[in-house]
């Protein structure tokens, strides 16, 4: 699994649930890098998107304890949500918040894709600070990038210390 998030000079990535920040660039690449995978989400996060609604042109694996989703594979516990991962078909299956979701499942990615954006959003929920994490490092920063607000760049990082899912399976 990989993460994908963008987070502030804090690692903060939301707000009242909803982005700190809207970058076009950075919306393209979330969707171009994400389009025709598998994106993991929990119900608040699913609740942020446009209608409430699963994003189109991905498999939409949503996380609930209590909640059901048209047009998601709905999961009601971390193996419940292990078991549909490892089931589905290809590689790429992206971890797309929220803060719970992410501190949950982040030992078990491979890669976070990062948009580190170079300001403060006053967050209210955040995205564990990998540059402290042990067993995470950079590999690559992308250039810095202007937006109307500051600068961000988009930054990959890799784990060596990755767990298997299958643990989560009881």
């Amino acid at each position: 699994m990989i993460c994908i998030a963008a987070v502030d000079k804090h690692w903060g990535i939301g707000r009242d649930n909803d982005l700190l920040f809207s970058i076009p660039e950075d919306m393209r690449f979330f969707r171009q890098t994400t389009s025709g995978k598998t994106v993991i989400a929990g119900r608040k996060t699913l609740l942020s998107f446009p209608g409430g609604k699963p994003l189109k042109n991905r498999v939409n694996v949503v996380l609930s304890s209590d909640a059901e989703f048209d047009g998601a594979v709905n999961v009601h516990s971390l193996s419940e949500l292990a078991e549909a991962v490892i089931k589905l078909p290809g590689d790429d299956v992206f971890v797309i918040g929220g803060e719970m979701l992410y501190r949950t499942l982040l030992p078990y990615c491979s890669k976070a894709l990062i948009t580190k954006i170079d300001a403060d959003g006053n967050a209210d929920k955040f995205f564990p600070d990998l540059d402290a994490a042990d067993g995470w490092k950079p590999e690559s920063m992308g250039d810095k990038l202007a937006f109307e607000k500051g600068f961000f760049r988009f930054t990959t990082y890799v784990n060596t210390k990755v767990k298997s899912l299958r643990e989560l399976i009881k």
